[in-house]
């Protein structure tokens, strides 16, 4: 082995000599990938040191619930304060957090590692749950041991965008939080997207299928007379609406998230939200007849 490592490490040097250009892009990137892990290392000794049960305190947006039974508690992670503000007025305040995002919350399949630790978004969703995160050298990086939540519950708007969003929170939990999803600790709400009246009668409808049920029936073959009110954000729901069809345990839709194969999901992930555009084009042109606009 050590002629080997000898022979290798002439040709080598050889090399680098006779090709200085190639010989510092070498160097840019072990430096650059040496400054990487020593900011990452950084930021996850700031995430440890923003953790609630260390003495940081909970993020400043949380709406934290009375109860400290984590088997009994859930997090609704939403985004925007506007929906934030509905969610916190129709919530159960002894057993349901509510956790508003400003905006979209960092692509992490697309950024370096420090970058997610540093986001101001990410720490306050590490400091809301409670979880500790080890080194990077640890087998196990994510410590559930101390999760304030046993649901997670990703509540956004019923439209493209709000897709945007939680399909970016699931990104992060896949690659920062597996356990999580593992454990079966993370859900999706699903908000109505109508809400259809005649005269007295009232149904939310979480399709178009639904909408179309509801005309049918009480249309009598045209539509007078029927009202239909699409919601296009959780900030046109009132907090009465919003509790009884996606917050209330008694009348709302969960979805869980599962990984039923690994493999398939770190494709799928790298796929859709790397920096690889020819395979999402591929993606998104076969299952374009699936895709619908919204109005």
């Amino acid at each position: 082995m050590g002629s080997v490592d000898m022979a290798v490490s002439e040709a080598l040097g050889n090399y680098l000599e006779e090709h200085p250009k190639e010989a510092r892009t070498i160097v840019d990137k072990v430096i650059l990938a040496a400054s990487a892990r020593h900011a990452a290392r950084k930021a996850r000794e700031l995430v440890q040191r923003k953790s609630p049960l260390s003495g940081g305190g909970l993020p400043g947006k949380l709406a934290d619930c009375s109860s400290k039974d984590p088997a009994e508690c859930e997090i609704f992670i939403v985004e925007g304060d506007s929906a934030g503000g509905t969610a916190k007025q129709g919530r159960d305040r002894r057993t349901q957090a509510i956790l508003p995002l400003r905006g979209k919350i960092l692509n992490v399949e697309k950024a370096m590692q420090h970058r997610a630790f540093e986001s101001v978004e990410i720490r306050n969703i590490y400091t809301a749950l409670g979880v500790t995160i080890g080194t990077e050298e640890d087998s196990k990086a994510l410590n559930l041991s101390k999760l304030r939540y046993h649901k997670v519950i990703i509540m956004t708007d019923a439209d493209v965008d709000g897709s945007h969003i939680a399909t970016l929170i699931l990104t992060f939990f896949f690659r920062y939080m597996k356990e999580l999803i593992e454990g079966g600790h993370v859900y999706i709400a699903t908000p109505p997207l109508y809400l259809c009246k005649k005269g007295k009668i009232e149904e939310y409808c979480w399709d178009d299928q639904q909408r179309i049920a509801f005309i049918e029936k009480y249309g009598a073959g045209n539509e007078g007379g029927i009202t239909v009110q699409r919601y296009k954000g959780l900030g046109e729901m009132s907090e009465q609406q919003l509790k009884e069809t996606t917050m209330s345990p008694e009348h709302r839709t969960l979805r869980q998230i599962t990984v039923e194969d690994a493999v398939a999901a770190d494709k799928i992930f790298s796929m859709l939200m790397g920096d690889d555009v020819e395979p999402r084009r591929q993606f998104i042109e076969e299952n374009a007849t699936y895709a619908r606009i919204d109005a």
